[in-house]
């Protein structure tokens, strides 16, 4: 019998997902283990992978199109069924809109249980089906494209029909109705001056919030509205830590290592825990009974920001027991989390679990800046680009590495005193930074 595949709840806050590319396409053979798609959560890009052997029958949910957990997204055929005629059963609607999805063993007890009979590979939800396919080919009357897809050619004045989708079944998607719109070939005439006087360089257009902006944005806000911040500020003599740096480095580079200043960074702050253990605390409890919990473990979270093309963002890896790990294995750790997380996206257990959050923009040029906290951290580190400035050193004035961190902190937790004790602690560290080496 069918297989149907139901949009997972993959993180506990997750209400809808949104399918950011099919992997597979109707016909398609897969087995257990196989990813099938890259499903965009509250939290992050994660893979679909499927349980099941069989065959792609029928994609009922487009990309680019947000759906509800629990929802039909996808049909296989089981071993000796015909993959056409149960893509023909559900396009056809004698699987409607509505119906329940059921598992083997609802199926086995129900005399009720709709035709075919189903087993769900995540929670039972709300079954949806594709109208028929037009491969590619519209007229006036029948285009087939997302909810997504509409709303921005509706923005952009771009006509639908003159769009060949490149979704399943050829649906028109997002991507479509964005290139289509970038090239200028598909607007409708009433629209074919509009937003843009001839020769500017920018579009007026409304950018649908993904569900990661959404969860940033609501982040954010909470913890600016419901976390009292403050910040305070050093800056850290960076001469001795750039010479090792660049000394270690020549010599690991047989060794395909390459430790960057973020590196050093995550050990001396993890470290410096053990000093300060009010830094790697959060704050709990119900209103009336709030308590200051201190954290055994050492997880420093590294802001990455993800790349504006595919929508943006920022997502939080964790580096675990950051402090009982050297330099070549945050390294090591820090790169392919990294990689992974611009790639195809973290699964929820890389982002989960962080005590303490650094953020590094030096990077991009930005010499300071300051950090909105991390909920449940009770702090979070901005650092700075090391720059060579005029510094006075033993009375004289002399080029210096320098570099700017600011900590914003919960001032319910930590005091400024507090703060700048730990700040001075990994300030000392950097300084000094043969001793994040043993």
């Amino acid at each position: 019998m069918p297989i149907e595949v139901t949009m997972p709840r993959l993180s506990d806050t997750m209400q809808a997902g949104t399918i950011v590319r099919w992997a597979v396409k109707e016909g398609a053979k897969v087995k257990s283990g196989d990813v099938v798609a890259d499903i965009e959560t509250d939290k992050a890009t994660m893979e679909l992978p499927v349980y099941d052997e069989g065959v792609i029958a029928h994609l009922a949910a487009p990309e680019g199109k947000q759906v509800p957990v629990g929802t039909l997204i996808a049909v296989i055929a089981s071993a000796g069924e015909s993959h056409t005629d149960v893509k023909a059963t559900y396009a056809s609607g004698a699987v409607h809109a509505g119906t329940k999805a059921v598992t083997t063993a609802t199926a086995a007890s129900s005399a009720s249980a709709p035709a075919p009979a189903v087993r769900a590979s995540a929670a039972s939800g709300t079954a949806l089906a594709e109208p028929p396919a037009s491969n590619g080919h519209h007229d006036a009357e029948r285009v087939f494209a997302s909810p997504l897809a509409r709303k921005i050619a509706a923005e952009s004045g771009v006509d639908l029909a003159s769009i060949r989708g490149s979704g399943p079944s050829g649906r028109i998607i997002r991507k479509d109705v964005e290139a289509a719109a970038a090239s200028g070939s598909a607007r409708r005439p009433e629209h074919a001056s509009a937003i843009t006087p001839a020769g500017a360089g920018l579009t007026g257009r409304i950018v649908p919030m993904s569900n990661m902006r959404r969860t940033i944005a609501r982040r954010l806000v909470e913890s600016k509205t419901t976390i009292p911040h403050y910040q305070v500020t050093v800056e850290v003599d960076m001469d001795a830590l750039v010479a090792l740096r660049t000394q270690l480095n020549e010599q690991l580079a047989d060794h395909g290592v390459k430790l960057s200043v973020n590196d050093f960074l995550v050990r001396a702050c993890a470290l410096a825990m053990h000093r300060h253990p009010f830094v790697n605390s959060r704050w709990v409890g119900p209103a009336g009974e709030e308590n200051i919990e201190q954290l055994e473990r050492v997880n420093i979270g590294v802001a990455i920001a993800l790349d504006e093309s595919k929508g943006g963002g920022l997502v939080v890896a964790t580096i675990r027991d950051a402090d009982r790990v050297g330099l070549r294995q945050i390294s090591a750790q820090s790169k392919a989390l990294s990689e992974k997380a611009r790639a195809k996206g973290l699964s929820l257990d890389e982002m989960a679990d962080s005590t303490f959050t650094i953020s590094n923009l030096g990077m991009f040029g930005v010499d300071h800046f300051t950090a909105i906290i991390n909920p449940p951290n009770a702090a979070i580190l901005a650092v700075g680009a090391a720059v060579q400035k005029p510094v006075v050193r033993a009375g004289q004035v002399v080029p210096g590495w320098v570099m700017s961190m600011t900590m914003s902190s919960d001032h319910r937790i930590i005091d400024g005193a507090m703060a700048a004790a730990y700040l001075n602690t990994v300030k000392g560290s950097l300084e000094k930074p043969a001793t994040l080496l043993v």
